[in-house]
């Protein structure tokens, strides 16, 4: 497999927002691909992937280019709407079933008896409200000396 197409789908599969480090990259194609990468090989595909435009470098790492993920999504997409095929036969099967109507809601609750209410307010007696609080001044701008 073309050490580019690795590169390509490891740094698909990290999504990394800032984009994916070397070491990042090798260790994706090391435990997914189970295949070894040597460094001068992977950055001398690095640069090519740059240099055609397929790749992004931001600072010390790649990110593919707006055209590079149309064509992974497009590589994606085709084996996932052979499978999708599958999931709406079964969906057919589950909404072939009538519905049952939805429980009508339950009656309104009765207000609270007078005497409930008078031993409450009884319980309970009004809090004083307490002064607000100070707020504190405002932070002086600092004005720089202006030189002339």
């Amino acid at each position: 497999m073309a050490t580019i197409s690795l590169i390509k789908e490891a740094v698909a599969a990290l999504k990394e927002r800032t984009g994916s480090s070397v070491p990042a990259i090798t260790k994706w194609i090391n435990t997914e691909k189970k295949t070894e990468v040597k460094k001068h090989v992977l950055r001398a595909a690095l640069k090519r992937g740059v240099s055609d435009g397929t790749l992004i470098q931001v600072k010390a790492s790649y990110k593919l280019s707006p055209e590079a993920k149309k064509v992974v999504a497009k590589a994606k997409a085709a084996p996932k709407k052979k499978s999708a095929t599958k999931k709406t036969a079964s969906k057919k099967k589950t909404t072939s079933t009538t519905k049952k109507p939805a429980p009508e809601k339950a009656a309104p609750k009765k207000p609270a008896s007078k005497k409930e209410a008078t031993s409450s307010k009884k319980s309970s007696p009004k809090k004083k409200k307490s002064a607000p609080k100070k707020k504190s001044a405002p932070k002086k701008k600092k004005s720089g000396s202006k030189k002339k």
